[in-house]
């Protein structure tokens, strides 16, 4: 079985489901990305990333073969989250390795 390399971040905001849906919609179009309710997947060829919607938050899990696979797919959705949350400025993702 292949190891893999988890980290997790648990961004606070109300508009968790909002952000994982258009997330899921926008790299729906280039890879492999589901939602339905409150959970949401998305698969890169660097690793995956999984979420689950709150009232309160957004939680990150993403998964990849190596560190660096890892470090990208951090980079990609935290990027990307920020772009869609542009009207939360102090919004933060802080990946919390191992977990």
């Amino acid at each position: 079985m292949e190891t893999r390399l988890k980290s997790s971040a648990t961004i606070p905001t109300t508009e968790a489901q909002r952000y994982m849906v258009q997330l899921c919609k926008h790299f729906g179009h280039k890879v492999p990305a589901t939602f339905e309710g409150q959970e949401g997947r998305i698969t890169f060829e660097m690793g995956e990333a999984a979420m689950r919607a709150s009232p309160e938050t957004l939680m990150i899990i993403s998964q990849a073969a190596d560190p660096e696979g890892l470090g990208r797919l951090e980079q990609v959705m935290a990027s990307h989250l920020k772009r869609f949350a542009f009207r939360e400025p102090d919004l933060a993702v802080d990946w919390r390795r191992g977990v």
